[in-house]
This record gives structure tokens, sequence and C-alpha cells, in this order.
């Protein structure tokens, strides 16, 4: 049988590996999976998860390879939506909407498809257009602080990190204020679409979700294609790739895709570094007082606690990955939060160290997926993390009894109670 090698991490399993066994569903491991990652990486780093089950990766080595590997596919999420059409007994009331506007979801697409919209709508996340949008970013966080100012306390996933999302997403797309929370209830919503277990009632409710929220964006392309405005929806509908446009159906998709992906996983990357820094009120301190580390500062907490934490991909081929052989149409589980704490490629993996360099993490993918609202994500973190700091230095945290949101791909807590 041909084999492709993807990684030179080559170490021979231990014997103890055979019978390691954890739940991904335990609730202790959603409090603090970072313990059973490091036990994973060492005793069984390429671990079968059940008998016939996926494949689940952990060092960074063999991570970063897969992501860059031409022979693996993501995962068939729209297809797999598609068929618990069948299950239903209702066959008015399908999943195709959801199913379509998934299958156009870039992290869900693969080439030729994928190259050719990336293409198309990569521009309107580039880095020069996000600069652009500091200033209004800046503001959105200003207005959001204020609102708290007078009370002494403040919860920073609902009142600064979720509704700065919103925000900001909205801005990018030119929806005036007063849509706002619906569309944060939508995409509350939606946000299920990246875990792996979901039930068919919550599949209905996202594809009743995606109707409703298509059904309101169609509307706003179409006063766009009539008097287009300096945001991303004018750009889609402008957008142009040797002689090719999206078509309405994929804009749709797009503008849905970051309602869906880019609320919870940016919110969670900044309530995860609030906690981080919060737990490490000597690292706080120190950018406090020299406001300028703040991008390398939110370069490591968006490291050391991933707000996306797995990617699924599908072998296309046999591959081998460290000592063991995967088969075409295997499931690989990508440990983006393990990688991101191998010893191997960063010393003193489980230390926040807000000065690291280099700190080439895995928290954003790699290569042909890497994602597209990187940069964007980054700079909501910077200015809301410093002008936090900055506007309340006195800024504690008001309790240790947190809980963290039940999902093994998204890490993210249900609330961050502090006092200033």
């Amino acid at each position: 049988m041909n084999k492709k090698a993807l990684s030179t991490t080559n170490t021979k399993k231990k014997e103890s590996a055979k019978a390691f066994k954890f739940n991904l569903f335990d609730p202790k491991f959603n409090a603090n999976p970072y313990p059973t990652y490091h036990r994973i990486r060492e005793e069984d780093p390429v671990h079968r998860y059940f008998v016939g089950g996926d494949w689940i990766v952990t060092r960074y080595a063999d991570v970063k390879a897969v992501l860059k590997s031409g022979c693996v596919r993501t995962d068939d999420r729209p297809k797999s939506i598609q068929e618990r059409n069948k299950y239903l007994q209702d066959k008015e009331k399908n999943l195709n909407t959801l199913a379509y506007t998934t299958s156009r979801f870039l992290f869900y697409m693969n080439p030729p498809d994928h190259t050719r919209l990336r293409a198309l709508v990569g521009k309107g996340f580039s880095p020069v257009v996000v600069e652009r949008m500091r200033p209004h970013i800046q503001e959105i966080v200003d207005e959001l602080l204020d609102k708290v100012r007078h009370k002494g306390s403040m919860d920073i996933v609902a009142d600064l990190a979720s509704p700065l999302s919103v925000s900001v997403i909205s801005k990018l797309l030119g929806i005036p204020k007063e849509a706002q929370q619906q569309l944060h209830q939508w995409a509350n919503v939606l946000s299920r679409i990246l875990d792996p277990l979901v039930s068919l009632e919550e599949y209905q409710a996202m594809n009743k979700a995606t109707e409703e929220i298509q059904e309101y964006l169609r509307t706003l392309i179409a006063e766009r294609e009539k008097t287009p405005q300096e945001d991303l929806i004018s750009n889609l509908i402008a957008a142009q790739e040797q002689n090719d446009r999206l078509s309405q159906k994929e804009i749709l998709a797009v503008c849905t895709l970051l309602f869906a992906a880019g609320e919870e996983t940016t919110g969670n990357t900044i309530g995860n570094g609030m906690l981080a820094l919060l737990q490490h009120p000597h690292q706080m301190e120190q950018i406090k007082r020299e406001p300028t580390m703040i991008q390398s500062a939110v370069e490591e907490l968006i490291r050391y606690d991933s707000a996306v934490q797995m990617l699924t991909r599908i072998a296309t081929d046999n591959l081998e990955i460290g000592n063991q052989t995967i088969k075409a149409g295997e499931k690989i589980v990508l440990c983006l939060g393990a990688a991101n704490r191998d010893p191997a490629q960063f010393p003193e993996p489980d230390q926040l160290n807000i000065h690291r360099n280099p700190n080439h993490h895995v928290a954003f993918a790699d290569s042909i997926h890497y994602c597209l609202g990187a940069a964007l994500a980054r700079v909501e973190t910077q200015l809301a993390i410093n002008t936090l700091m900055q506007q309340f230095p006195d800024l504690k945290l008001a309790s240790n009894q947190l809980e963290w949101r039940h999902s093994i791909v998204l890490r993210g807590l249900k609330a961050l109670p502090i006092s200033f």
C-alpha cells in the first residue's frame, strides 16, 4: 500500500498509550483541556479516539504538515447536513438553505472552488482594509465601555467582547445599529455549526436563522446594487477576478459566514485573552506601562488559549503521520490548542510570555485555509484589551467560579465578571 509521509516526527508510541482513555466531552476536559493534550502528545501523538474512529493529531509539526498537505480535504459538514433531510417528517421544513450556505463557507471548501471564492472575497479582508477600520473599532470599544463606566463592574463577555464582534461585523457590512441585536441572536444560533455533535432540532433552528438573516441581507444587497457604499457588501457586489463575479447566493453565504464564525471566535479571543492577563497580573501591568507591547501580547494570548481548538480534515490518500497509517477517507482531528502548547515548538508552552518571539502559532490555521478574518480579529482584540486596561487600570477578576461554553471546537467563557 502506497503511503505519503507528512511529517518527520516519527517517534515510537509508548506501551502505556494502548490503555490511555479520555473523553473529549467530559466537563473537566472542557474546563481545561491542556493536561490531556500534553498526555496524548507524549504517549500517543497520533491517537485513534476509539476503534474505527477519528484520528487525533496533537504535535505542532504534524498539525502544520496536515494543514499544508494536498492529500487532505475539509470536513464534509454541508453534505452531512443535506443527508439529515431524510429524517425530517415535514419535508417542506428542509435543511437546504443551511446545506447550500455552509457549502459556500470557505473553511468547508476545497480547490478549485475555494481558490476562486477566496480570490474574489479576500481583498475585502486585507490588512490595509482592516487598518482603515481601526478608528471605527476604537469608537465602538469606547462606546461600550462608556455604558458600564458608572457601574464599577462589568461582564467582559456580555458587555464588551460579544457586542464588539457583532458591531464590527455590522459596520464592515454596512448594517445599521438598530438591526444588530437581532443579528446577534441569529449569530448565537449559527455558531453551533462548528461543533461536531449537533441535533436535528439544532440544525432546523440554524436553517431558520439562515433563512431569516438572508432575507434581511437580500434587501441590503438590493439597496447596494442601486447605490453602492463604502462597505463589504458593496465591495462583494463589485468584486471581479478574471471576468468572474460572485452570485447573490455566494454573497449571502459570505455574509452569513461572518456572523456564524466571526462573532463568537473573536469574542472568545478577547475573553480568553483577558482572563489570561487577569491570572497573570505582572504581565498585565507591563502592558499598562507600555501599551505598544499589545501586538506581541495579543499573539501570545491567542496562542496560549486559542478560541478555535480543533479542525477536521479527511484524508484523500493513504497517509503516514508519525508512526500511524491513516487510510484514505478517514477523519483527522487537528488539535490546534495542543499544537500551540507543544514544547518542541514553544519553550515552556504552559507559561504565558507576552515577549515570546518567534510565535508562529496555528490558532488561525495555515496555508490555503488560513483564517480570512485573522487581521480583523487581531485588531479587535488589541483595541479591546488595551483600551479596557488603560481606562480601568484597577480592574480585577470578580469571581473564580467561571463556566466554559460546552464545545470541543470553540473555547470560550460564558461570562467573565470583573470589578474596577
